[in-house]
């Protein structure tokens, strides 16, 4: 379970920095407003994360590195960046919310996994789900 929710607390540290540069990208006040929201959020979830971990008697994985089993999408939003485009950043940013959300329903469904880190990791999905939707309605207000 420590390595699941390591993975899930690497992958919140990818999409904080993925969303910190994409608001450092885009002029649109509302959407810079809106990636540095979702910078703070993915910033407390991994806090939460972290704290579980704890919880289990484990030590975190520090966060931050570049290892393996990084969040490739989140990695694959340099190439949005590159072009500055809004419409190309907020496409990137809805593949890695989708992944993310895929990657925390795994975990969830692990019927070894105690209610109270079920209650936390399952508010971190709807959450994530909710930005995923907000960056699609916002491609739709840019594009």
């Amino acid at each position: 379970m420590t390595s699941k929710l390591n993975e899930l607390l690497e992958k919140n540290y990818d999409a904080e920095k993925g969303y910190k540069k994409a608001a450092d990208k885009v002029e649109n006040t509302k959407l810079k407003q809106f990636f540095n929201e979702q910078a703070q959020k993915r910033n407390g979830f991994g806090h939460e994360i972290k704290t579980e971990i704890k919880n289990y008697g484990e030590n975190p994985d520090k966060g931050g590195s570049v290892t393996g089993t990084m969040h490739r999408t989140w990695m694959d939003i340099e190439t949005a960046f590159s072009s500055n485009k809004e419409e190309t950043i907020l496409e990137e940013v809805q593949k890695g919310e989708k992944a993310a959300v895929e990657e925390y329903n795994e975990v969830i469904k692990d019927t070894t996994l105690p209610p109270t880190t079920q209650k936390i990791l399952t508010n971190h999905r709807d959450t994530i789900q909710d930005a995923w939707q907000s960056a699609k309605n916002f491609e739709a207000v840019v594009s």
